[in-house]
């Protein structure tokens, strides 16, 4: 089996020195394109406006001055002879969970591959305190993602879907198990922007990754991980709302 391991926290992140461990447990044609650096929040985008670099680190470990999906495209088009059989997207530091999904470049590198046809997975690991940085303890993730991992490898593989993974902020000798989860839904109207001023005096903003309210409706990935489960959410990229259709047909009839 084929690996191409890539993630949104940069190539020298220690959550991708953990995902890149459980892929060689795996399998020993495993592949590495990620980007240079940190691209946290920078969703389905593609790098348009300059050009993007491939740079090699290693036998088969490349880096991308760009995107996770610039890395995911770089790696089909360019680096890979041929496609693979699986890409994992991760290990990211921090939730992708709700509506968090649409910002995730670590979910758009697995929806890259999943518009290639490629089986696709995005892992990430919870962490419960604020200001750890890259201090995040992966032992969970690491633990338990191969046995996540296993079941999905002969499971079907619906067209144009993948699988997004989390851990929660636990020793993985606390985690009560997995559970199949749906996408919940955060309220961002709380959400925060913090004002600072820099050495000239100008204003500056930070958008705050706090004080986001959410609602643990029963089923869904927030409510797996608030209690003890990881979650396994299946994702489609067909983002029609198909209920609101013929309504809005027969608003355009004439």
């Amino acid at each position: 089996m084929r690996i191409l391991v890539t993630n949104d926290d940069g190539i020298h992140a220690p959550g991708m020195a953990v995902l890149e461990d459980i892929a060689n447990a795996m399998s020993d044609d495993v592949w590495i394109c990620a980007p240079s650096e940190e691209q946290s929040g920078a969703g389905h985008s593609l790098t348009l406006n300059r050009p993007v670099r491939l740079h090699k680190h290693g036998e088969k470990r490349y880096a991308v001055s760009g995107t996770p999906t610039d890395s995911v495209m770089m790696a089909l088009r360019t680096v890979m002879d041929s496609p693979p059989d699986l890409i994992l997207s991760g290990i990211n530091r921090g939730a992708n969970l709700a509506d968090d999904i649409t910002y995730s470049g670590t979910v758009s590198a697995a929806i890259e591959g999943a518009l290639a046809g490629i089986r696709s997975i995005a892992l990430s690991q919870v962490y419960a305190r604020e200001g750890m940085a890259d201090d995040v303890p992966f032992d969970a993730a690491r633990e338990w993602a191969p046995k996540v991992i296993a079941p999905l490898l002969d499971a079907p593989n619906t067209p144009r879907t993948l699988i997004n993974i989390n851990f929660p902020p636990l020793k993985a000798s606390q985690i009560k198990g997995i559970r199949v989860t749906r996408q919940g839904f955060h309220d961002y109207s709380r959400g925060s922007v913090v004002e600072g001023r820099d050495p000239r005096g100008y204003k500056y903003y930070w958008f705050g990754l706090h004080a986001i309210e959410h609602t643990l409706d029963h089923g869904t990935d927030l409510e797996a991980i608030d209690e003890g489960y990881i979650s396994v959410t299946p994702l489609q990229l067909d983002l029609t709302h198909h209920e609101a259709l013929p309504a809005l047909t027969e608003r355009f009839e004439t």
